[in-house]
């Protein structure tokens, strides 16, 4: 376990934007009407909204960061960290978090990095930023999380195809000595990597003309190639129903936390239904506390966490001081608890936008 706490760092604001593209779970030629209602039920994913082949996730973030900057009133020369977290970047080589620098008017002086950590992205983006900020010799970070996971996998997996939507998220942290500080636990699962990969494109496994594109049928509605991101369902089930819940009871024994009184909310990434169901059962947790977007927007990758502040507490964030608790699980195997205390801060609506060219 690694264990952080941040001190002197304030999130002052967080927006995103989606493809305004809505695909319905249940217009799915794979879905009969029977297997719709199990989907539904189990998986709880609805509607998602699907990047067209001309939009990269940095896209998105680039429109959510530009709104969230302009509300904030923040000088572009101002910014001193750009972290852009994705598995999606525009390049294998150079790192996008460069090339969203030039695009959004950055002074060269800003500090960039891509963080490619999947679904656990945005506290390890946090984490990264937070700990670069505590100490004042820098100000202000602008967080980009988002990805475009909807392309990364065969259009014939049944087991994947459903659950993944388009998002790019934006946040905004800002050194200040009177904020509450953040506490962030981190674990990592190497050696079940496996159950969630792209097993060929990197360099262990080049991409290859005799292999890498050849559709191989596993049953069950599973078919895909070696290029496509695979998962594995029942070891990723059985991985995130245990390891996170943990983590999070070891987060509030930690600081001495009541489930019931200290915490306002908790954000729980929305890997689907079922699993984020059980975790709440697990923990005793009220669900009342417990937002759930996966209905509207399936799961968002390491945008899970920014989309559900966004879309499901805005109203809270912006009106008064929050204890947030929030558990991300995903890609390594890794998961993460963050204890986040925050002031009223800038919220914008999530930006459906339309992508002509």
């Amino acid at each position: 376990m690694a264990y952080w706490n941040i001190k002197n760092v304030a999130l002052r604001g967080v927006t995103g934007t989606v493809p305004n593209n809505p695909v319905k779970s249940s217009d799915f030629e794979f879905f009969d009407e029977k297997d719709a209602e199990v989907f539904d039920n189990t998986v709880g994913i609805l509607n998602r909204y699907i990047a067209p082949e001309n939009v990269c996730a940095s896209d998105l973030c680039y429109d959510a960061a530009t709104r969230l900057l302009d509300a904030l009133g923040w000088e572009k020369e101002s910014i001193d960290i750009l972290l852009f977290e994705s598995v999606t970047g525009d390049y294998k080589t150079p790192p996008t978090s460069g090339i969203l620098q030039d695009r959004l008017g950055l002074p060269q002086s800003t500090f960039v990095l891509d963080v490619p950590m999947g679904c656990c992205g945005c506290l390890y983006a946090i984490n990264i930023a937070g700990n670069m900020l505590s100490s004042g010799s820098v100000k202000r970070a602008l967080l980009l999380i988002g990805d475009t996971a909807s392309r990364m996998g065969s259009k014939f997996d049944k087991s994947r195809v459903p659950l993944f939507g388009d998002a790019g998220m934006a946040m905004a942290l800002e050194y200040d000595e009177t904020a509450e500080d953040i506490h962030i636990e981190f674990n990592t699962l190497g050696s079940g990597y496996q159950a969630l990969m792209t097993p060929h494109g990197g360099y262990r496994h080049p991409i290859d003309q005799e292999t890498s594109f050849v559709y191989e049928d596993f049953g069950n509605g599973i078919v895909r190639a070696p290029k496509d991101a695979l998962i594995n369902g029942m070891n990723v089930f059985s991985f995130a129903i245990t390891r996170p819940p943990v983590s999070v009871k070891n987060m509030m024994d930690r600081l001495g936390l009541d489930k019931d009184k200290d915490i306002d909310y908790f954000l729980i990434h929305q890997a689907n239904k079922m699993i984020v169901d059980r975790i709440v059962k697990k923990l005793k947790l009220d669900p009342e506390k417990t937002p759930y977007d996966l209905q509207e927007f399936g799961n968002l990758g390491g945008a899970s966490i920014p989309m559900l502040m966004t879309y499901n507490i805005s109203d809270s964030l912006q009106a008064r001081p929050l204890t947030l608790l929030c558990s991300s699980f995903g890609l390594g195997l890794t998961w993460g608890t963050m204890l986040l205390r925050t002031n009223p801060m800038i919220v914008l609506p999530v930006s459906y936008f339309d992508y002509e060219h």
